[in-house]
């Protein structure tokens, strides 16, 4: 029997600490074709306020940008989809549907220390002067291309990236090294053919020829759009308070996949739906108190009490 590799190790010790699946590309530059699609992306102004995604676009596009000297980038998936017990069996009514990733504790806080510990894992195996950076979202990486390199999937029409076993609902994490390790081979996938989450978009935000207009999607609109949220759109988020799932869950991939694996991510029922008279009530220490571990917390008390009052309106016009 031929000697584990250490790229081989590395995944296993990834799946060990809770992950569900890893791969590994070269620090190198994302294609020429994917930084074409972020540019235009960014031009057409089709990134609303987020005037983040035009900061550190050197970073965002070449890892080792990132990371002085940087050879590998290890990308790992956690799954997310919740299991039937999870979901309620109707919508209790004054309540407002969470996204569902939201449902758990903050992946940001719960990924970064298993990255942490997977460095520690490569250091020991190699030199331990070799260094090491753990992303999780917020850092300025193109995540979802370096995943597809890693041959982790293919970025869906949704424009999410839907591994091949555990579907879109999937944390992603990078841990970009000094180390250099053998790049894994992209898989061939698409799913041109389908048009299942375009049809499903309530606003219209996805485009059937892949283009995706932030500005009209509603989780955009629920966690990173900053003021009033126009007549029109706010009467299709319907009773979404935090995020949206609709593409998500029309996708085929996300139908076949299994639920989640990993039950240390912790699970919180009372983030399922959250009561909007409740939210209304809420101060700024409630708030804090109520989501401090929580991604409901990246919106912000004031626009999570205007959804509220959204929903409560959609509500009442649907009883008229």
């Amino acid at each position: 029997m031929a000697p584990m590799t250490l790229e081989q190790e590395i995944k296993d010790r990834a799946l060990q600490l809770g992950f569900d699946a890893a791969g590994i590309t070269d620090a190198s530059p994302i294609t020429d074709t994917d930084v074409a699609r972020i540019q235009t992306w960014l031009r057409t102004g089709h990134a609303g306020r987020m005037q983040y995604m035009h900061r550190n676009v050197e970073k965002r596009i070449h890892p080792a940008a990132l990371l002085e000297g940087a050879q590998s980038v290890i990308v790992v998936a956690l799954n997310y989809k919740p299991d039937g017990s999870s979901t309620p069996l109707q919508d209790p009514p004054r309540t407002g549907a969470v996204a569902q990733y939201a449902w758990y504790e903050d992946y940001h806080q719960f990924m970064k220390p298993l990255l942490f510990e997977l460095a520690d894992f490569l250091r020991a195996r190699t030199d331990r002067r070799h260094r090491f950076k753990a992303c999780v979202d917020s850092v300025p990486l193109a995540e979802r291309a370096l995943a597809v390199r890693a041959g982790l999937g293919f970025v869906g029409t949704n424009h999410m990236l839907i591994h091949p076993a555990l579907g879109p609902q999937v944390f992603l994490g990078e841990l970009v090294t000094t180390v250099e390790l053998e790049p894994d081979r992209a898989r061939p996938g698409s799913c041109a053919a389908c048009d299942r989450c375009v049809r499903a978009c309530p606003t219209g935000a996805l485009g059937a020829e892949g283009t995706f207009d932030a500005r009209k999607c509603i989780s955009y609109l629920t966690i990173e759009h900053k003021g009033d949220i126009p007549p029109e759109l706010a009467a299709k988020i319907g009773d979404r308070v935090f995020g949206c799932d609709a593409c998500v869950l029309a996708c085929p991939h996300q139908h076949a996949a299994p639920p989640r694996a990993n039950r240390r991510l912790r699970f919180h029922p009372e983030n399922v739906r959250l009561n909007l008279e409740e939210l209304l009530a809420l101060s700024a220490e409630s708030f804090e108190i109520r989501f401090g571990d929580s991604p409901v917390q990246r919106a912000g008390l004031d626009a999570l009490q205007r959804h509220a009052r959204v929903c409560l309106n959609n509500e009442r016009r649907r009883d008229m």
